[in-house]
Formats: C-alpha cells, sequence, structure tokens
C-alpha cells in the first residue's frame, strides 16, 4: 500500500484545516500541538493566521504531509 495522504483532500469539508483540527485530518496521526512545535521551528507547512486562529490550505498541507513521509522534510 503507498502512504498518501492525498485521498484525505477531497474527504475533507474545507480548502482548510485549522490547527485545532489537525488530529481529526490525519486521523490522530499529527496533533494541534505538534504542528505548533514544528511552526515554530520553521519547520510546518504554509499556513495562514487570523487573529489568533492558524489553518494550512488543504492542498499544501496535504504535500507537506506526503514530503514528511518521503523524508524530505
Amino acid at each position: 500500500m503507498k502512504n498518501d495522504f492525498t485521498g484525505m483532500i477531497d474527504k475533507w469539508p474545507s480548502t482548510m484545516v485549522a490547527r485545532n483540527e489537525i488530529d481529526r485530518f490525519t486521523g490522530g496521526l499529527i496533533s494541534p500541538s505538534t504542528m505548533a512545535n514544528l511552526d515554530s521551528q520553521g519547520k510546518g507547512p504554509v499556513k495562514i493566521k487570523l487573529g489568533k486562529k492558524i489553518a494550512y490550505p488543504v492542498e499544501p498541507f496535504v504535500e507537506w504531509l506526503n514530503r514528511r513521509i518521503e523524508g524530505e522534510s
């Protein structure tokens, strides 16, 4: 089985994934606190900030996940 998160894009109801929904999006593989840590280290994916909320555009986020599986990030 190929490890690829691309199929998640069509299943997610929005073009964005809020940081507090990361665990739901990834099936519990990554937590919001892990994303916050990676972002603070400059190792996270592209993100947007609106007030105190952080979100990730779905397609770049999935590309980032796929690179992490391959060991590139």
